[in-house]
């Protein structure tokens, strides 16, 4: 039901672009003699547009409350049908304005447009948008009719995810203490904070995670312990949909349970009389409440004005799914539940599937399933409590077992016996903002354990037409604080973070991604296909096609998509050669198309028809060159070739103006070590036309393009090859009309090149250079004189850097990675005491003169990685590791004989004795044979 609220929202983006500056020049030209029909179908379209970004509001302010309510689900359902149907008529449209007259037109007649005169295709669309708006009309008045609808305000606990959501709070409050396992280090914790402190006299706590990590049970069975050593104790349960009129009574009850005083007239009172009777109570009291899943800031700051800050040691827990809630809690008080590791997640499983055996000890026969089984369940307490409840009541069969195994996806859908997983993992989805819905849905169309990087996907995200546009900000960066928000939801996992501190890459938990694939199917948002699992056959129709493993012939598959806008392949043994002529032919509406990975070697000509298409992904493909017809595509945003054999663009390709990232580098050499390590295309004339353009990778410089480069002033990201000396004075021009340039990376044409860079820009948080490097001119630069404050990355290849160069790289005290290939000419490097205090990774390769490393203590304090590699003249090991009380890896790799007889000697060394047992890292040869761990 909840999914409506987001297709309108996509579609009235949508709409919006057709009613948007541009497309009403477009259409002006096009149809410049039928200025009535035009206006009146603009019309039309705008009073649409209207009336669902109405419905989309009161669809956020009721949906949650009418979850029951079947007559509003039906209603809902029909709404959504008719959104989709309005999206494939403003597709028509925006095909017909933007769309040449010469190209397409037997496709469109195949379709069955039998004239092609413009005034007859525009008022046929302007009828069809016309019917729709008259049953938007129909189903408006229709809900008045027939649906009868739970107030969001004042009715808020009658509703059925309200009764839900406490009913799963109780269960959780009433586990036992057999319950709680892998526990006991968060629990004594919880107890800890809970103690009397000088220091503080008022303490909020947070436990924060992802449903179903067991924050409530945890909270509850330190509650039931610790509450009799305070005055008064009480325990709510919050709901994203709370009034708080309710949780104030119910807070008063609560407190008053035990007593005969309870006010009488709570229920007449107004908010301001309610707080003051909490205030009044909890004034002298040593007091502890826990409030229950809380869903953001705002639900604690109504309540605030009633929960005295005596100094009186009280204590206030706070459970919450939201990151965002965390700021709440006194410092140092937030405890950040995690999944359980495999050992006590397999304990817990076996808890509950074997309640009678001794030590609930799986038998012998069922230990490989119970593990496969405790595998799937990610560590996620609730799922291993549920599962093996599930178990413990089924035959005790291997072949039982293995088969509940074999269909875990249909079990947690679909047995009654798993509703509360469901259940409470379906919580967080309901209460995702309708702008996170799509994204999130769309997340779970990938492969199980799929790492998601976070530039790809948000590229993919704004194809899709997900991002709506925030002030100033780009749509990449407004993408990027969806993903921060699904992160902070615990809807997606963070894996890792770069360099800056920013997410980089992120999962989704297999069960949450079950549930969402099914949510998926049923509001044919999209479908997620895999032969292996789907029997061959394509279940359910959707917009959206995620190919996970197909072995046939991809027109069979997608025979029965007929409104197919976006389509992305997993399976790079997918069958490739007659797919791009399929997707042109039967889905011209496409707006996506991610084929990264397939031996496409040829793209047609009729790519050219496919107008709406947004996102051209060829990565690692086989491609050589694109067809003409590639200008065509006016609305594309990311044309991604990197690593494909593409050698040359069309000319043709400046023509389009909505491009915002091209990648075109292909690497020769993968692990750099080669100085002509990469290659690039060049874009003779036009180049300036690109001016949306935020990513252009690699650009091979040539004195046409050098002179057009500086109007290309939103780019973020630029990767430059073949440069010469003599363009650095034109290229450091260019780079200081870019202010919102973050990463660049410079490659001269050959080693007899300097690179003369004298003006790079301040921003700058990524810098990868190669090629002999003038260091005075490089000094001079913003980036240097301002101290390098943005720079996190500084890559150096072949720069010929002497001694006394190294102090000026000392200087960049934000740096966080250092990287040298073939870049250092001196014979010894020290790196001093105070140098690189954010310094992480450190790898030095390819130094050929290097005979002596040293690290005073105090010098890059921060340091986790250390890889050396290829350095043949060292003569000793390096001296100060023993310093680098941070350090998680080491690395020596290409080593010589003589020399890994002297680390074995450093190795044996008593006076390392700290670094080797307190570092636990590791040593890796190219020999696998002389692998040395430390530990």
């Amino acid at each position: 039901m909840q999914m409506a609220e987001a297709v309108i929202l996509s579609v009235v983006i949508k709409i919006g672009v057709a009613l948007g500056n541009e497309t009403l020049k477009q259409a002006s030209l096009r149809f410049q003699n039928f200025n009535t029909q035009l206006t009146d179908l603009q019309g039309r379209m705008g009073r649409i547009r209207v009336e669902l970004r109405l419905m989309h509001g009161f669809l956020g302010q009721v949906d949650i409350q009418n979850l029951k309510n079947r007559n509003y689900g039906i209603w809902v359902e029909e709404l959504r049908m008719l959104a989709h149907r309005i999206e494939d008529i403003v597709d028509e449209y925006l095909y017909l304005v933007g769309h040449k007259h010469d190209i397409g037109w037997g496709a469109y007649l195949r379709k069955g447009c039998k004239k092609t005169n413009l005034s007859i295709s525009l008022n046929r669309i302007a009828s069809m948008v016309k019917e729709e708006e008259v049953n938007l009309v129909h189903l408006f008045q229709a809900r008045s009719r027939w649906v009868s609808l739970v107030d969001g305000g004042n009715s808020c606990n009658s509703s059925g995810i309200i009764e839900r959501s406490q009913h799963l709070a109780s269960i959780s409050r009433s586990l036992g203490e057999e319950e709680l396992v892998g526990v006991d280090e968060n629990r004594g914790q919880l107890e800890q904070w809970l103690l009397p402190m000088d220091l503080l006299h008022y303490v909020v706590i947070v436990l924060y995670g992802m449903g179903g990590l067991g924050k409530t049970v945890l909270a509850a069975n330190v509650y039931r312990k610790e509450r009799e050593k305070f005055d008064c104790h009480a325990w709510v349960s919050i709901s994203q949909t709370y009034s708080t009129k309710d949780v104030l009574k119910c807070l008063i009850t609560e407190l008053y349970r035990d007593r005969q005083d309870i006010p009488d007239n709570i229920n007449n009172m107004g908010i301001n009389d309610l707080q003051h009777a909490v205030s009044a109570f909890l004034n002298d009291k040593k007091y502890l409440i826990i409030l229950d899943d809380v869903w953001s800031p705002e639900a604690f700051g109504d309540l605030f004005g009633a929960l005295v800050h005596n100094n009186m040691q009280s204590r206030l827990v706070i459970t919450t799914r939201q990151g965002k809630v965390c700021a709440l809690a006194s410092p140092e008080r937030i405890l950040a539940l995690t999944a359980l590791p495999e050992d006590k997640a397999l304990d817990l499983f076996c808890k509950k599937a074997f309640p009678r055996h001794t030590n609930h000890k799986c038998p012998a026969e069922f230990n490989p399933l119970s593990e496969e089984i405790v595998k799937k369940c990610r560590g996620l307490p609730l799922a291993l409590v549920s599962v093996g409840s599930l178990l413990r009541v089924r035959e005790k069969s291997v072949e039982e077992w293995r088969k509940i195994n074999d269909q875990l996806s249909w079990e947690l859908i679909n047995n009654p016996r798993l509703h509360d997983i469901r259940n409470i993992l379906h919580l967080s989805y309901i209460y995702l903002p309708a702008h996170l819905k799509s994204c999130f849905l769309y997340c779970s169309l990938f492969p199980e354990d799929y790492i998601f990087q976070r530039k790809q996907l948000a590229r993919l995200w704004i194809a899709e037409g997900f991002i709506e546009g925030r002030g100033a900000s780009t749509l990449e960066e407004v993408a990027e604080e969806y993903m921060k928000e699904l992160v902070h939801r615990n809807m997606l996992q963070l894996v890792e973070r770069n360099s800056f501190g920013r997410i980089k890459k992120f999962r989704m938990h297999d069960i949450i991604r079950e549930l969402a694939v099914d949510l998926c199917q049923n509001v044919y948002f999209g479908v997620a296909y895999d032969e292996d699992k789907c029997g061959g056959y394509l279940e359910k129709v959707g917009r959206r096609l995620v190919v996970h493993k197909l072995k046939k012939d991809i027109e069979q598959a997608i025979s029965r998509i007929h409104h197919l806008r976006s389509i992305a392949v997993m399976d790079n043994s997918m069958p490739s050669l007659t797919l791009l002529s399929v997707l042109s032919k039967m889905s011209r509406y496409m707006t996506v198309l991610e084929l990264s990975g397939l031996p496409i070697e040829k793209i047609p000509d009729a790519i050219g028809d496919l107008f709406n298409l947004c996102h051209l992904g060829l990565r690692n493909s086989k491609v050589k060159m694109l067809p003409e017809s590639i200008d065509k595509l006016s609305n594309l945003m990311t044309l991604d070739l990197h690593n494909s054999d593409i050698q040359k663009l069309p000319g043709g390709i400046v023509k389009l103006k909505k491009l915002r990232h091209l990648f075109a580098q292909k690497f020769n050499d993968p692990s750099g070590r080669v100085f002509q390590w990469s290659s690039g295309v060049s874009i003779l004339k036009g180049l300036g036309e690109l001016a949306n353009l935020q990513t252009l990778q690699a650009l091979v410089l040539e004195d046409e393009s050098v002179k057009q480069l500086g109007e290309l002033t939103q780019l973020r990201s630029l990767r430059l090859v073949n440069v010469k000396e003599i363009y650095c004075g034109r290229v450091c021009g260019a780079l200081a009309q870019m202010q919102f340039l973050s990463t660049l990376h410079v490659n001269v044409s050959d080693e007899n090149e300097r690179l003369m860079l004298n003006a790079l820009p301040a921003k700058l948080q990524k810098l990868c250079l190669r090629g002999p490097l003038d260091v005075e001119s490089l000094k001079a630069s913003p980036l240097f004189q301002a101290g390098g404050q943005n720079l996190h990355v500084l890559g150096l290849n072949w720069s010929g850097l002497m001694e006394d160069s190294l102090p000026f790289i000392s200087r960049l005290t934000n740096l966080t990675e250092l990287f040298f290939t073939n870049a250092y000419n001196g014979g010894q490097l020290v790196f001093r005491d105070g140098w690189l205090p954010n310094l992480k990774t450190l790898q030095l390769r390819d130094l050929p003169h290097l005979e002596r490393l040293d690290i005073e203590q105090g010098a890059m304090v921060t340091l986790e990685k250390l890889l050396l590699a290829n350095l043949n003249s060292m003569k000793h090991v390096p001296s100060g590791i023993q310093f680098l009380v941070t350090l998680q890896h080491l690395y020596f790799l290409e080593i010589r004989a003589e020399f890994l007889e002297l680390l074995r000697q450093f190795l044996t060394n008593g006076d390392i004795h700290p670094f080797r047992y307190s570092l636990q890292a590791r040593l890796m040869f190219s020999d696998p044979q002389n692998a040395m761990p430390l530990e």
